[in-house]
């Protein structure tokens, strides 16, 4: 995070997820896309090729361009709230790095990424591709500072929605910290496009832990409002109020089968790599190996 080039600082992180790879219950498994996957009924019998059935006595549908070319959009927000920090950095700092980190790595994986932020309104739009040039525009338009001030959720998972029509995977990137009371529609609605949902929820040590150590005034950094707070007798509500929402969020992912990751920003980037290694891994090896590839993931993030 010392490093001031967002793109530097992304390429750092992903070397190190590499390097980490090596060394974890990981290694073996290629990081690139395979251009076969095993049969399922129902799958074009004329995709089969019956050579690598005759080597391995297993069936293999041929995978197409289009088939094996992932489409990913990362939702990042960027509202005020964004820009609280109790480290060296703010959670927006973190985030802006972590979806750099995902773009890039992405793109080493001939992905194609693209780009929404928002925060009370919609910012940038950059339609998924992968061609020279198109990552750089990406971390521009990650690099710009917090401008807005509420946060508006709904906004950017009606619009990816509507301007994304070919399924994919959607990577949002927020602390969440906002009534979610529609949230479970416009995830349900996602998911009903066909859409993988992932949420990275990035949260500062210090909102998961009331950490303020005297009454006095504090700013509401979204609208400006100004309250006093005896952090004594508050601790204990705030504690309550703010598992009350986690467990909302948990039970609103988990129906939906949307992946759900708290993301603390004194935690190590690469894990966001690890957990969406994970899910790729889960997805395409069956139930059968599930709880398996979860435990390496999270493993493997610990010895990187």
């Amino acid at each position: 995070m010392r490093i001031k080039s967002l793109a530097l600082r992304a390429k750092a992180v992903v070397e190190g997820f590499y390097n980490g790879l090596h060394r974890s219950p990981f290694h073996g498994f290629s990081v690139e896309f395979s251009e076969y996957r095993p049969y399922t009924v129902g799958d074009d019998l004329r995709a089969l090729d019956w050579k690598l059935f005759a080597r391995s006595d297993r069936y293999y549908i041929k995978k197409f361009e289009d088939e094996t070319t992932r489409r990913c959009y990362l939702v990042v927000d960027q509202s005020r709230s964004m820009g609280f920090g109790t480290l060296e950095y703010s959670k927006l700092d973190y985030a802006q790095t972590l979806a750099a980190t995902l773009a890039h790595y992405l793109t080493l994986q001939r992905d194609s990424v693209g780009l929404m932020t928002f925060d009370a309104k919609l910012g940038d739009f950059i339609s998924a591709r992968n061609r020279p040039g198109h990552l750089r525009s990406v971390l521009v338009a990650l690099s710009r500072p917090v401008a807005g001030e509420g946060t508006d959720i709904d906004a950017p998972l009606r619009q990816i929605a509507a301007l994304v029509p070919r399924r994919g995977l959607i990577v949002l990137v927020s602390d969440l910290l906002s009534p979610i009371e529609s949230l479970r529609t416009n995830l349900a609605y996602l998911r009903s496009r066909g859409h993988e949902v992932m949420i990275l929820r990035v949260l500062d040590p210090g909102e998961m832990e009331l950490q303020l150590s005297e009454a006095g005034m504090i700013v509401d950094m979204e609208t400006g409002e100004e309250i006093y707070l005896d952090p004594e007798e508050a601790r204990a509500g705030y504690r309550q109020k703010f598992q009350q929402h986690r467990d909302q969020l948990k039970t609103i992912c988990d129906s939906l089968g949307v992946d759900l990751f708290e993301m603390p920003t004194d935690q190590p980037l690469e894990q966001a790599l690890f957990h969406i290694l994970s899910v790729q891994k889960r997805r395409s090896a069956g139930p059968a190996r599930a709880g398996m590839v979860a435990a390496g993931a999270a493993s493997g993030a610990r010895s990187s």
